[in-house]
């Protein structure tokens, strides 16, 4: 099955969601490439970038997961490098 490149930008505005998310990206830790969190501690809030290598009912059942969660605002972005693109040729 084909798979397609997308970033899942999150921020937490309440510390009660952070289990919840830990506990959903965990689910798909398999399809993520990287993962990277700020603490933003001025704002009281955190900031996380997820890089996921998936098919798109994969990314969409996570971002509508993660966007069930009170206190998570999530975006998703496609990359959209065309299927069979060669992974070097991009840089």
């Amino acid at each position: 099955m084909e798979t397609r490149i997308a970033l899942i930008g999150i921020i937490v505005e309440g510390s009660e969601a952070t289990e919840k998310l830990n506990t959903i990206l965990h689910e798909y830790a398999h399809h993520i490439v990287g993962r990277m969190g700020i603490p933003y501690r001025e704002k009281g809030i955190c900031i996380f970038s997820i890089v996921i290598d998936a098919t798109n009912d994969v990314i969409s059942s996570l971002s509508g997961k993660l966007g069930q969660i009170n206190g998570l605002s999530i975006k998703t972005v496609y990359s959209k490098m065309p299927t069979g693109k060669n992974k070097d040729s991009a840089l």
